[in-house]
């Protein structure tokens, strides 16, 4: 009967993940992970909170608990970043983030001693990296993804320079967000405790504004100014680390410092490569054949596998090589035209400009909407959202294309949404 209860605590967590659009496969390995990260208790509870932001108040009458006790549970959940809280007008507000990016990563983002985090990479390891439900699910479903590749700065010429927009610039997320924080990066430290981990920094891991607020508050990860930061994407940039941040235009809450052999992301680009799995930057790098001379730099620093070496076919010389570009692979990270000691490769812009949301809210109603998840994103299991928030919803969903809003539409089988999408088309 007692591991019936447990399956079922987090069962029922696991359930209110996959109400998010980025949730997670259940599965044994997930079951000890979330074992590992929440008690039976905590599971029970945290699988009743509300998909927005709340305060204690909320949490208090959903749990069916003194305000008093609430608020401690809240703050002893959010000091092991299971939950982020953020302080809005004096008044703290929480929310459980999705499992990546969110408190998988989090949970080995510092060396900590209240879990096992030896045990607790092993089942990282397994359920991410043997198993491929969690990473394809997170990184394939749908048109519009978790992350974007940023272009590598260096890499551009002063022509590049002129078409590069500022939210294109992982520089420019640095300068403008009003908290920066460092910690361990994630997948390095995974790997690191599993023995297949490359020698690439690993204090590197860049959060910012919110969710680095919050990490910073609880010991998680430690305050950098800009200075620092910048300092630190220098190091990325000397360690041939490709950048990968949240996918949206405002308030960037994380960027990656990734390596092609430990990093996920850069995983799932190589292994499901044909669905996209990250936005790509608006360049590709342009080969001069004439000067390449097969080195094969470029093909050793690609995340993604996406430069290979070909015969050059000169019959003068049958075995020189030169360098190949799989343009349906390739970020348009830039790290490979700053590697090439002929200056055999440039950047050029992409024929199509990719589309990155605007802020969070976008991103997450999109990816709902694609995901077959919007009802629960509208309607609240637990809660009914705010007029508020309904409208702040309502009106990404009204700017996106009549295809996704019909999309959304069916989903909620709302009469109300359709003749609203309806009057805004007249």
């Amino acid at each position: 009967m007692a591991h019936h209860t447990i399956k079922s605590s987090y069962s029922q967590l696991t359930e209110r993940l996959n109400r998010f659009p980025q949730g997670a496969p259940p599965s044994e390995l997930l079951f000890k992970i979330l074992k590992m990260l929440f008690s039976e208790k905590e599971a029970e509870l945290v699988a009743q909170l509300p998909i927005k932001p709340f305060n204690a108040k909320k949490a208090s009458h959903i749990w069916k608990l003194d305000l008093s006790s609430t608020r401690h549970l809240l703050d002893k959940l959010a000091s092991r970043a299971i939950l982020v809280d953020i302080e809005q007008n004096g008044e703290s507000f929480y929310t459980l983030p999705p499992p990546m990016a969110g408190f998988f990563e989090f949970s080995l983002m510092r060396v900590r001693n209240d879990i096992d985090q030896k045990v607790l990479s092993e089942l990282f390891y397994e359920y991410l990296n043997v198993e491929e439900d969690f990473i394809k699910e997170l990184f394939t479903r749908g048109d519009t993804q978790l992350g974007r590749a940023f272009v590598n700065e260096p890499a551009l010429s002063a022509e590049n320079a002129l078409h590069v927009l500022d939210y294109e610039r992982a520089s420019m997320v640095i300068e403008e967000a009003h908290h920066r924080a460092i910690g361990l990066c994630y997948c390095r430290h995974k790997m690191d405790h599993v023995k297949q981990a490359c020698d690439a920094p690993q204090d590197i891991c860049m959060t910012f504004n919110n969710s680095a607020a919050s990490l910073i508050k609880h010991g998680h990860a430690r305050s950098v100014d800009k200075d620092e930061c910048l300092d630190l994407l220098d190091l990325a940039y000397e360690h041939n680390l490709v950048q990968f941040g949240e996918n949206v235009r405002q308030s960037v809450n994380f960027i990656c410092n990734c390596c092609g052999c430990c990093c996920e992301a850069m995983i799932a680009a190589r292994r499901f490569a044909f669905d996209q799995p990250v936005h790509t930057t608006n360049f590709l790098p342009d080969i001069q054949l004439d000067s390449c001379n097969g080195c094969g730099r470029c093909v050793s620093v690609c995340p993604v596998e996406a430069m290979t070496m070909v015969s050059a076919n000169d019959p003068n010389r049958t075995k020189l090589k030169t360098a190949k570009l799989n343009e349906e692979t390739c970020l348009g990270c830039g790290v490979c035209v700053r590697t090439c000691p002929q200056n055999s490769l440039t950047l050029k812009s992409r024929e199509n400009r990719v589309i990155t949301p605007l802020n969070g809210t976008h991103r997450i109603v999109v990816m709902a909407i694609e995901r077959g998840t919007f009802q629960d994103l509208l309607f609240d299991n637990r809660v009914l959202w705010s007029h508020r928030a309904l409208a702040g919803v309502l009106g990404v969903v009204l700017m996106l294309p009549p295809v996704k809003q019909i999309m959304a539409s069916q989903q909620v089988k709302s009469r109300y949404m359709e003749a609203l999408v309806r009057y805004m088309d007249n």
